[in-house]
């Protein structure tokens, strides 16, 4: 069988490498602020910055939040799902917060998007229950409410995520071909906006875990058992 990475291998300067954090370049921990990539996997990072056309990193975390995580100088870094990338980020910050105030409860504030978290509490069926009025009630006031790995996820109502930040991506570098890594539901688009993205040539690479949607899984050309064994794929390119 011929290995996909080959035609990203053998053409690094038309290629786009673009990366999830969590649960993909880091592995997924209790909490988000306790989250670390592995050095040898930042090695990896560091050495692909110097070889590709583009190596990228969008992430539900902040675009710096995200950057201090890896801390790697050279990549380009995309938060909030690809939000960032919207003119009207500061009217949406605004919008967002007004739901996060009358909320008032323990939360990820990424401006443009709000995490509730409820990884490792005592009860995740009833932490869940509970989140489920506040999905309701963002779905009431025209906000989008998405579930993640043990999140949810609230978000403004526009349509801009990892697939549109892939496209928007691979436009502006000119990259004619990329890879793209990822462990969650948002990362199906992501999948979704390479396969848009008039490539000619893409991998799209699961990391498995006992929480990836099936689809991302079978969507994939290559997939992965963890953020550890992805790192052994950066080291094949």
């Amino acid at each position: 069988m011929a290995d996909p990475l080959e035609p990203i291998r053998e053409a690094p300067e038309q290629s786009a490498l673009i990366l999830d954090v969590d649960g993909t370049l880091a592995p997924i921990v209790a909490r988000p602020e306790l989250a670390e990539v592995p050095g040898s996997t930042r090695a990896e990072l560091s050495r692909l910055t110097g070889r590709y056309l583009l190596v990228a990193c969008v992430s539900g975390r902040s675009g710096a939040d995200a950057q201090r995580l890896v801390g790697v100088e050279g990549i380009l870094y995309v938060g909030n799902h690809g939000l960032e990338l919207d003119t009207r980020a500061e009217a949406l910050t605004a919008r967002v917060a007004a739901f996060r105030d009358s909320v008032g409860r323990e939360v990820e504030d990424k401006s443009l998007t709000l995490s509730y978290h409820f990884r490792e509490v005592g009860d995740e069926s009833a932490a869940r229950q509970e989140l489920e009025a506040v999905a309701e009630r963002a779905r009431a006031e025209g906000l989008v409410a998405r579930w993640g790995r043990k999140v949810l996820e609230i978000r403004p109502p526009v349509d801009a995520d990892k697939g549109t930040a892939v496209q928007a991506l691979v436009r502006e570098s000119r990259a004619k071909r990329a890879l793209y890594a990822g462990d969650d539901g948002t990362d199906l688009d992501a999948f979704a906006g390479l396969a848009s993205a008039d490539l000619e040539h893409f991998v799209r690479v699961a990391v498995a875990s006992d929480e990836a949607p099936r689809g991302l899984l079978k969507a994939a050309a290559l997939v992965v058992d963890g953020p550890e064994e992805l790192a052994m794929v950066l080291g094949r390119l």
